[in-house]
């Protein structure tokens, strides 16, 4: 492919970074043609006529090959990209919300009308999970995708564990950093990193599983007598999302929650806005790959490298398939639940306790619980409850 017009939706901190290294390098064969934005008035460091607040003028434009999407209403982000590829354009997205949720569709509507769907930054930053998945991994070996895949509660769980810090002190620095937003309840609560895993496990076994049915627990509900634990057994705690096929080809769990790790694994060494990714392989035993996840320049690095892609016609193939599945399969395992004295607690929950521990004003219980009947409880919505898988 020769010249490459470019289409941008969104002028925020990773649009602006797409532009300068596009208008920078231009033996890159990219050219930006017009910039779709919300406020008119606010000043810009690119020329005024690249900007304009019609989105039908980037849409209906023949000479615009590529639409990047960057913007962060889902809503009308599914508008922007369907109607780019319904006219014939490719389209290149960061916006994990939208894609979790429509993925089938909007990946039907790439096949339909022969362009590409990309969207390597909507998940894990700088770190290329789709790609490798798409590529690399494109057999039927794979038995898990596992890890941290959200740098915000990465950042904030670091900053706990390492410097005794409280969880409003660590999530106000994380802010004051630019790793979490101002309203940061999609990260603390687990949302964003249940959009990555229905994304990644798409890739990686072919089954579509919507966020609202993945387990999830965020960190809110964590506390100081938690890291205590974890500390004591050498363990350290991290937002894990997690996904699991079995030898039938059944998913067995696809969750989200905080996990007891081992201080010396890959995962228990990916601090701060870091995010790591194991790919687990019947043949290949374990993969790692590791890479910042949150901030303007590992975003801009997975859209650069989606753009860059473009240039030779490259499109996912999907190649396991594209199968809409429920909840995943029952399987019992192993999970630490502690609470408050006047915290009503059924045990039942459990199918064997390992271990029960009663403190001066706490107390935490150990053992066995089936996945469904824990997404049947409301441990996963009460937050004076903190509920915690080990690995």
């Amino acid at each position: 492919m020769g010249q490459l017009n470019i289409g941008l939706f969104g002028f925020g901190v990773v649009g602006e970074g797409i532009y300068n290294v596009l208008s920078q390098k231009q033996d890159l064969g990219c050219n930006i043609q017009k910039i779709a934005i919300k406020h008119p008035d606010k000043k810009r460091n690119a020329p005024q006529a690249l900007f304009t607040t019609e989105a039908e003028e980037i849409l209906n434009d023949p000479n615009i090959d590529l639409v990047v999407e960057l913007i962060d209403d889902p809503h009308a982000a599914l508008s922007i990209v369907s109607e780019a590829m319904k006219k014939g354009k490719s389209v290149v997205s960061a916006n994990k919300k939208m894609i979790a949720e429509n993925h089938l569709k909007l990946i039907e509507l790439s096949v339909a009308n022969g362009v590409s769907f990309l969207y390597e930054a909507a998940v894990c930053g700088s770190v290329p999970i789709i790609r490798n998945l798409e590529e690399y991994f494109d057999n039927d070996l794979l038995t898990y995708v596992q890890g941290i895949v959200n740098g915000s509660t990465n950042y904030i769980l670091s900053k706990m564990k390492n410097e005794n810090a409280s969880y409003d002190l660590a999530l106000a620095d994380a802010q004051k950093n630019g790793f979490a937003e101002s309203d940061p309840s999609l990260d603390v609560e687990g949302m964003d990193a249940a959009y990555k895993i229905s994304i990644i496990t798409l890739h990686a076994f072919g089954k579509h599983v919507f966020a609202d049915n993945i387990l999830r627990k965020g960190i809110t509900s964590l506390q100081e007598k938690d890291f205590q634990y974890a500390k004591e057994k050498e363990l350290v705690i991290k937002l894990v999302a997690k996904s699991c096929l079995n030898k039938q080809g059944k998913l067995t769990r696809v969750s989200v929650l905080p996990t007891f790790i081992e201080k010396s694994d890959a995962l228990g060494l990916t601090n701060n806005e870091y995010n790591g990714i194991l790919i687990g392989s019947s043949l290949a035993d374990e993969q790692f790959l590791y890479g910042k996840g949150a901030g303007r320049y590992p975003t801009s690095s997975a859209v650069l490298s989606d753009i860059s892609a473009l240039k030779y016609g490259y499109k996912y193939e999907y190649k396991k398939g594209l199968q809409t599945i429920g909840i995943a399969a029952e399987q019992p395992a192993k999970f630490y639940i502690s609470f408050e004295h006047d915290v009503e607690f059924d045990d039942a929950v459990f199918e064997v306790i390992e271990e029960h521990y009663v403190g001066k004003d706490r107390e935490y219980i150990i053992g066995t619980i089936n996945y469904n009947k824990l997404q049947q409880s409301n441990l996963l919505q009460d937050d004076r409850i903190s509920v915690i898988s080990f690995n």
